[in-house]
């Protein structure tokens, strides 16, 4: 079986995934340095270089999840629900770094994370309704988001 990738679909896809990324990093990069760098972290902290790599490939993987869904069509209604889901992820995906860094808000961070993961949880589980390795393509995403749940939670502990 020869699978026909639309190549135009995809680009997209994995464009709009790393745009939200690049919303998020607008408020990030300044303030790993002086902020961040001033704050009590865990002993659990990963260090700041993997970040970067880590949600490339987080935002690669989750447009190729939302390419696949696309090429199903966004006719019938639990996909039109998929797609609102992903759009809603991926805004409060974005939001997170906002108010984590832009506002410098340890708690409304972890409250808005709280509400992401149950969005990509969500976003998931409809996902795999429609085609399963679209769901699990999704799986590390929800995991990095469990752990930075926790390291939310931790630094907003420590500090």
């Amino acid at each position: 079986m020869k699978l026909k990738i639309d190549w135009k679909k995809l680009i997209i896809s994995v464009i709009i995934a790393q745009a939200a990324g690049m919303i998020g990093s607008i408020f990030t990069f300044q303030s790993i340095p002086t902020w961040y760098a001033s704050l009590n972290k865990p002993s659990i902290t990963p260090p700041n270089w993997l970040f970067g790599p880590m949600w490339t490939s987080l935002y690669t993987l989750m447009g190729i999840s939302f390419y696949i869904i696309w090429t199903k069509g966004f006719k019938s209604k639990d996909a039109k629900l998929a797609c609102a889901l992903y759009l809603i992820q991926l805004g409060l995906n974005a939001l997170w770094s906002i108010i984590f860094f832009g506002f410098k808000s340890l708690v409304g961070g972890l409250i808005e994370i709280i509400f992401l993961w149950f969005f990509i949880l969500a976003t998931m589980i409809e996902f795999r309704s429609i085609n399963k390795t679209a769901g699990y393509l999704l799986l590390p995403y929800l995991a990095w988001v469990t752990a930075a749940t926790i390291l939310n939670f931790s630094i907003a502990w420590l500090n």
